[in-house]
C-alpha cells in the first residue's frame, strides 16, 4: 500500500480491521503485507492490531510496521486471549465498519473490498468467505484434505469452498460496528468459540449471516497430530461452555464426537463389569455392540480416506485415518472433559490448565 494512504488521526475511517495475536513471528510479517495490500478501492481504514504481550518477537515486528505504516495501530492485549484482543480492539475502533482478521491466515487484495460490498448489498449483519486452506507438506494436506470433508466437519457450510448463500457462521467476520454494539461484543469467558458464540447470537438476534466463495482468504492448517488434537481438544471443552450459556448446541453435529466417544466407554465399562463379574453372556454381548461400533467407524474412515484422496491427491491417503480420528476423539474428548462446567459452576479462564487455554499454532 502507497503512502497516500496514510491518514492522520482526525481523518475519518470507514473500515476497521480487527486483529488479535500472540507469539505469531513465523506469520506475522505475511500477514501484515497481506493486509497492507489490501485494495480498499477509496474506503478509509485503519487496522488495530491487540498484542497478546508477545514475546518471541512478533511484537517488535508489529512496532516495527506501525512506525512505519499510521493505518497500523498497536494496542496491548494483557488477557493475552482471542476474545478479550477482539474486544479491545473494537473499542479503541474509529471505522463505522469492523472486519476481523486472523494472523495465521492470508488473504486476496479484494478480500476486504468485497466484505464491505457484500455487507451492503445482501442486506447482512456479517459476511465472509469459506475456509480455504493452504498447505505445505504431505502431512499439512492430510489434515486440510480432512479439515474440507464432511465426515469430520459434519457438513458445516464455511468448509464448503464453493458454497454461497446464507449461513450460520463464517470464519472472521465483517459487521457494521452499530451490529456489534447491540449484540454485545465477544464472549471474554471463552478461550476457543468466541466467533461462533458471538454468530449463534447474532442469528438469535434475527440477525442473517452472508457467505460468498468470491471472499478468498487462506489458512494455514497443523501438519503435526498432536497440534491438531490440542487444538480440537479445546474446540470440544470450550463448546460446552457456548452450550451452557445457550441451552442448545448451535447445531446438532457438535454432539456426534461426543456420542461416538460415549458409545465406546459404555460398551468398554460393560464388558470390564461383565467380566469382573463372571456374566459370559453379557460380556460376549457387549463385545460384539462394540466391536460393530468400532468397525463402522473403521469403515466410515476408510471410505472418507479415499474420497478425500482421491480429490486431493493419493499421496495423503495413509494419512487420512489417524487424521480423521485425531478430528473425532479429541473433540469428543474434549466435549467429555468439559461436560462439568455445564453441571458445575465453570471456573475462570485465568484458572485453568494451559492445556485449555493456551492456543497452540
Amino acid at each position: 500500500m502507497g503512502n497516500e494512504l496514510l491518514m492522520n488521526d482526525n481523518q475519518p475511517v470507514e473500515v476497521t480491521i480487527i486483529v488479535a495475536c500472540c507469539n505469531e513471528v513465523t506469520h506475522i510479517r505475511g500477514f501484515l503485507d497481506s493486509v497492507l495490500s489490501q485494495d480498499m478501492s477509496g474506503n478509509s481504514w485503519e487496522a488495530v492490531i491487540a498484542d497478546g504481550m508477545s514475546d518471541d518477537g512478533t511484537r517488535d515486528v508489529l512496532q516495527e510496521y506501525s512506525a512505519r505504516h499510521t493505518q497500523l495501530r498497536l494496542i496491548d492485549n494483557p488477557g493475552r486471549i482471542v476474545s478479550t484482543g477482539l474486544n479491545a480492539a473494537i473499542r479503541a475502533a474509529r471505522g463505522d465498519i469492523i472486519m476481523r482478521l486472523d494472523a495465521h491466515t492470508f488473504y486476496a487484495p479484494d478480500y476486504c473490498r468485497l466484505c464491505v460490498e457484500m455487507l451492503q448489498r445482501k442486506g447482512a449483519d456479517n459476511v465472509g468467505g469459506p475456509a480455504r486452506t493452504q498447505a505445505v507438506g504431505i502431512r499439512a494436506r492430510a489434515v486440510a484434505a480432512a479439515y474440507h470433508s464432511p465426515f469430520s466437519t459434519g457438513g458445516a457450510r464455511f468448509h464448503d469452498v464453493d458454497y454461497e448463500g446464507w449461513v450460520d457462521t463464517v470464519p472472521y467476520g465483517c459487521w457494521h460496528k452499530t451490529t456489534l454494539e447491540r449484540i454485545g461484543l465477544f464472549d471474554e469467558t471463552l478461550v476457543r468459540n468466541q466467533d461462533d458464540e458471538l454468530n449463534l447470537r447474532l442469528l438469535r438476534a434475527g440477525g442473517k449471516i452472508w457467505q460468498s466463495p468470491a471472499i478468498v482468504s487462506w489458512y494455514s492448517p497443523r501438519p503435526a497430530l498432536s497440534n491438531l488434537f490440542r487444538q480440537y481438544f479445546q474446540y470440544g471443552f470450550w463448546k460446552v461452555a457456548v452450550i451452557r450459556k445457550h441451552r442448545l448446541p448451535g447445531s446438532w453435529r457438535h454432539l456426534v464426537p461426543i456420542g461416538f466417544v460415549l458409545a465406546n466407554i459404555f460398551f468398554l465399562a460393560c464388558m470390564a463389569v461383565t467380566k469382573v463379574l463372571g456374566a459370559a453372556q453379557w460380556f460376549a454381548s457387549s463385545m460384539v455392540l462394540w466391536f460393530s461400533v468400532v468397525v463402522a467407524y473403521v469403515l466410515a474412515t476408510l471410505i472418507a480416506s479415499l474420497i478425500a484422496a482421491r480429490r486431493n491427491g493419493w499421496a495423503i491417503l495413509p494419512y487420512l485415518p489417524a487424521v480423521f480420528a485425531a478430528y473425532h476423539l479429541s473433540y469428543g474428548l474434549g466435549f467429555l472433559v468439559g461436560l462439568r462446567w455445564y453441571f458445575s459452576k465453570p471456573a475462570p479462564a485465568r484458572f485453568l490448565s494451559p492445556v485449555f487455554t493456551r492456543v497452540t499454532r
